[in-house]
């Protein structure tokens, strides 16, 4: 199985890796509900609600479940860019209409390029507002958390 690469930057975390798909399967992994909801959270975990409205301005929503029955709701965030089978930025500082929430944690960049040969090599960079942020979410397990949810992606579209 190909590996994921992870990487920190400054205060941002890196995850990325070719797959063995094209542009717009992955895309449509990201925002078709019914994809995102296979695939977003790390098994055995479970997706409640998913949303994903590919427009600046756009809901992004996910609630999830762990194991122990805790519920993960954060409340929706905000596509701040949408440009279709390439990059998809969002954040949860933000609700949707860019109305601030006076929280937020992350920002997401997500990066899909077609790869000669083909393919496309994903990433999603994570950026936090400062160094305790960003460490605190690799202590969470943003390794293994986003890595297990990239391999769940990969066997998505790929399959």
């Amino acid at each position: 199985m190909p590996k994921n690469v992870v990487t920190v930057d400054g205060n941002d975390l890196v995850i990325s890796r070719h797959l063995d798909a094209p542009p717009d399967r992955i895309w449509r992994a990201w925002v078709e509900p019914d994809q995102l909801r296979q695939w977003f959270a790390p098994k055995p975990v479970e997706v409640l609600r998913a949303a994903l409205e590919p427009r600046p301005g756009g809901i992004c929503d996910i609630a999830m479940r762990m194991p122990d029955g805790t519920e993960i709701d954060q409340g929706p965030g905000c596509v701040l860019l949408a440009e279709p089978n390439h990059k998809l930025i969002w954040t949860d500082a933000l609700g949707p209409e860019f109305r601030p929430t006076g929280t937020g944690f992350i920002t997401v960049i997500v990066l899909m390029d077609p790869e000669e040969g083909g393919g496309t090599r994903y990433s999603a960079r994570v950026l936090h507002k400062d160094e305790a942020d960003r460490r605190k979410h690799e202590e969470m397990g943003f390794a293994e958390g986003w890595g297990q949810c990239l391999d769940q992606l990969a066997a998505l579209v790929e399959g």
